[in-house]
């Protein structure tokens, strides 16, 4: 692709056309926006937290969290559904934990990365 000369010259090297071919697939950015937008809820950020930690039911995570499991099933469904969570059936029972990827392990390393930045214990 041909792109057009940038107004400024700022001492651009061979690295600019690199940018600007990536900055071109729009796709990968969305990617990232979908992937951040599903942790830019404080319940979504917890669960996925603690399902990083342990591998739980809806019950219990309802209960850790003080919340109605229809409510965290809804939660649990969109963080699933991007990829940061898997499930299993035992019975009638389903458990949940974090997805063993390196997308998971990033966001969970950068919460905690945050968390300890941002959120020094007193």
């Amino acid at each position: 692709m041909n792109y057009p000369e940038l107004p400024h010259h700022h001492g651009e090297g061979q690295g600019t056309a690199a940018i600007r071919r990536q900055i071109d697939r729009v796709e990968n950015f969305q990617t990232v926006a979908d992937i951040f937008k599903q942790l830019g809820d404080t319940t979504r950020i917890r669960i996925f937290w603690l399902l990083c930690h342990c591998e739980e039911c809806v019950i219990n995570i309802s209960a850790i969290l003080e919340m109605s499991s229809p409510a965290v099933s809804h939660h649990l469904r969109l963080l699933k559904s991007s990829g940061l969570i898997v499930s299993r059936r035992e019975e009638k029972e389903v458990y949940y934990r974090a997805a063993d990827t390196v997308r998971s392990q990033m966001l969970h390393s950068m919460i905690e990365e945050v968390m300890e930045i941002a959120c020094p214990e007193q």
